[in-house]
């Protein structure tokens, strides 16, 4: 499984996996991945949709991002797993808040200048 210093180019990563946060803020989320040449693609991290759908996901995304406050262990270990399966980055982040998100793509962005 990939962490954070991993991923080789920011830059080269075209989308990803949102497990989890507030639905309220998932249009600025997607703002702020796109400011960073990023698709975000969310899932509620089994609220309204199945857990199992993650499973779904995960092939076509380049990196997932979990805010550990806003997520059921369920589908944050569903992500774990898969991450390691599909050999994908799991980026845990520290809250769901927009400067949570941003923080970490910067810190990808910095990282991999």
């Amino acid at each position: 499984m990939q962490t954070i210093e991993k991923i080789d180019d920011a830059s080269g990563v075209k989308s990803f996996l949102y497990v989890g946060g507030r639905d309220c803020q998932v249009a600025h989320l997607r703002e702020i991945a796109e400011s960073y040449g990023a698709e975000l693609i969310h899932h509620d991290g089994g609220l309204r949709e199945a857990v199992s759908r993650i499973d779904t996901l995960l092939p076509s995304v380049d990196c997932v991002f979990c805010p550990i406050d806003c997520i059921s262990h369920d589908a944050c270990l569903r992500v774990k797993t898969g991450c390691k399966k599909f050999s994908k980055a799991f980026i845990p982040l520290r809250n769901g808040s927009k400067s949570s998100l941003e923080r970490a793509l910067q810190t990808m962005k910095e990282r991999n200048a």
